[in-house]
């Protein structure tokens, strides 16, 4: 790293830093003017409501939009050198376009670190901050949807339905569990009734059945009531909006796992966040490089028309980004594929404008 590329560099953070906070102002004062009602309405301080609230919201937003405001900072401050004449003084003197893209790299690949880290641990303990915060003075959750014949597998051999189960009073009716070693059943209990016990956090049963079978031999009892504990939380059975945002990238790995155990549809939505963690670090990157080589030349429109092209080219990486999401949770497109979609395609323009750009 030569003078040249520090300067360069501390440009890119700087315009970068600027930037960012204009952006979280604005949506801080936006978001104020659409929830001021609630906080009146519960009589919410101001340090209230940003310890409880804001803290978590500004994390949210700045990595929602964090490869798209690097992408325009870049064009900005680089139309500005290209405005000056600066990047055609660096060519002249010998340097290479190659090498001069050289600042670039480093403040993408730290910028793409950044992100990443805070993807998988700090955005979503953000998230949860945010969602706790409006479900209780915001927008309250609905009662849940009662369940009907609703049939899970706790682990490796265990299988458990319920005949019905309100999430809302934590209880239910026709309770099944079943233990099955290979194709065999080993262990069968049926409850009329099952509730949680908060206190013992276990599921106690009333009037119950258990047959034990061991080959030809069958072992019948029968009780009032009894508990068990199995691994399952009465809050695993609603299905929570936005969930997967607010779990850290463990967290999510552990959940993706024991819901594969149990057999659990619609999970593609969970996947293509786990993968979109690493993808949006990808993405910024790419998008610096496309930036930096878009706004290098100079041009008679000046930073206007840089601008106005790098807007056009986020909108074309949201719409890529909305298509292909939509399509691996309502199409069973994989969420892999889904989640690098728009960086393949994009990688791929930023090869091509390298090709033609000035050497």
């Amino acid at each position: 790293m030569k003078k040249l590329d520090w300067y360069i560099l501390r440009k890119f953070i700087g315009t970068f830093i600027y930037s960012l906070m204009i952006l979280l102002v604005i949506s801080v004062v936006i978001d104020i003017t659409e929830k001021i009602d609630d906080f009146l309405e519960h009589d919410l301080s101001i340090g209230f409501v940003f310890m409880h609230y804001y803290i978590g919201f500004i994390p949210h937003i700045a990595a929602l939009l964090f490869p798209l405001f690097i992408f325009i900072s870049v064009i900005f401050f680089t139309s500005k050198l290209a405005y000056k004449t600066e990047i055609v003084a660096i060519l002249s003197a010998g340097v290479s376009f190659r090498r001069f893209l050289r600042p670039y790299w480093v403040g993408a690949i730290l910028f793409a670190s950044i992100l990443w880290a805070a993807n998988r641990w700090v955005v979503p303990a953000a998230n949860r901050i945010r969602t706790t915060f409006e479900n209780k003075y915001v927008s309250a959750p609905k009662d849940a949807e009662a369940l009907k014949d609703k049939t899970l597998r706790v682990d490796s051999v265990t299988y458990i339905t319920f005949g019905y189960y309100d999430p809302n009073y934590k209880n239910g009716s026709n309770f099944v569990l079943k233990r099955i070693n290979g194709q065999q059943v080993v262990y069968n209990l049926k409850a009329d009734r099952v509730s949680w016990d908060s206190v013992g956090r276990k599921w106690k049963l009333d009037f119950i059945t258990e047959r034990t079978i061991n080959g030809m031999r069958e072992t019948l009892r029968q009780a009032n009531d009894t508990s068990i504990k199995i691994p399952l939380h009465p809050s695993e059975m609603v299905e929570e909006k936005n969930k997967e945002q607010a779990m850290t990238t463990p967290e999510l790995n552990r959940y993706l796992e024991r819901e594969e155990l149990r057999g659990a549809e619609g999970l593609n939505v969970y996947y293509v966040e786990k993968h979109r963690r690493t993808s949006a670090a990808v993405a910024v990157i790419i998008l610096v490089l496309i930036g930096a080589i878009i706004s290098s030349r100079k041009v008679r429109g000046g930073s206007g028309l840089h601008l106005a092209l790098g807007i056009v080219i986020s909108a074309m990486y949201i719409l890529f980004m909305q298509f292909s999401t939509v399509f691996a949770t309502k199409a069973d497109l994989n969420p892999l594929l889904a989640a690098w979609i728009p960086n393949f395609v994009f990688a791929g323009l930023a090869l091509y404008l390298y090709s033609r750009a000035p050497k």
